[in-house]
């Protein structure tokens, strides 16, 4: 469970009308090619996410969610389109920089967490601003233990990742996200490998860090989930077939 005593950085404030986009998707679309075969994934897509939103993607399997998250996250580039993201335009970038920028202005939740299992929890949460470097090396750490204490492991931050549950390593996953601050947090079936109890733990998580203006995007599987977010969207076959909050 989140801890509410942690302040987190840049605490919410109500938006003011006609805020600028923090995500804007122009016409995107994204073919593989197998076999020669060109395969169409996202069949021009275009929408906007405002800062603060908590955004649920939902949607068949294969039907494109976890391309589209790539193509925000900059993992992957468009066939054709524009992808800005927090004022960047992503297609103007190189690999060296896309990582440079990740490292400072987004945080990645993945699905099977990801943490490095050498290295203990808080050792992985100090990890991405080992990379940027913005900090001293006690102010790292410093803020790794909160953060830490904030998803509820500071008794845990000293253990391996195989060491703890699977619910405790995406807490981790989700602390280690959050290192640098970034504005926008994405996350790929955060909860798909957890039982109910423990995915409403992260959910929770999720719907506290958006209160306090964290940009939260999320594919899912779980529809009641879905509905709890501010905004779902629902991908069918490459296009968004419904935007909005459920009814």
């Amino acid at each position: 469970m989140i801890n509410n005593n942690i302040s987190m950085p840049h605490e919410n404030l109500s938006s003011p009308p006609h805020v600028k986009p923090i995500i804007s998707l122009i016409d995107i679309h994204k073919s593989f090619f197998t076999g020669g075969i060109e395969v169409p994934v996202l069949k021009g897509i275009s929408l906007d996410i405002t800062p603060g939103e908590f955004v649920a993607i939902v949607g068949p399997s294969g039907n494109g969610k976890s391309t589209l998250l790539n193509m925000i996250t900059g993992i992957d580039r468009p066939t054709d389109g524009v992808v800005i993201v927090n004022g960047q335009q992503l297609r103007h970038l190189s690999e060296d920089q896309l990582a440079g920028w990740r490292g400072t202005d987004i945080g990645i939740v993945f699905q099977f967490f990801q943490l490095l299992p050498a290295l203990n929890l808080l050792q992985n949460v100090i990890l991405p601003m080992d990379f940027v470097k913005t900090q001293s090396a006690k102010a790292r750490r410093m803020r790794a233990e909160e953060l830490l204490e904030m998803v509820g492991l500071s008794d845990q931050m000293h253990k391996l990742p195989g060491l703890v549950s699977g619910g405790q390593q995406q807490r981790a996953a989700i602390a280690r996200a959050l290192a640098n601050d970034p504005p926008l947090l994405v996350a790929d079936e955060p909860t798909g490998n957890l039982d109910v109890h423990t995915s409403e733990e992260v959910f929770e998580i999720l719907c506290t860090l958006a209160s306090r203006g964290k940009t939260v995007v999320m594919v899912t599987h779980d529809e009641d989930l879905a509905c709890r977010a501010s905004r779902r969207i629902e991908i069918i076959n490459g296009r968004i077939a419904s935007d909005g909050p459920c009814s």
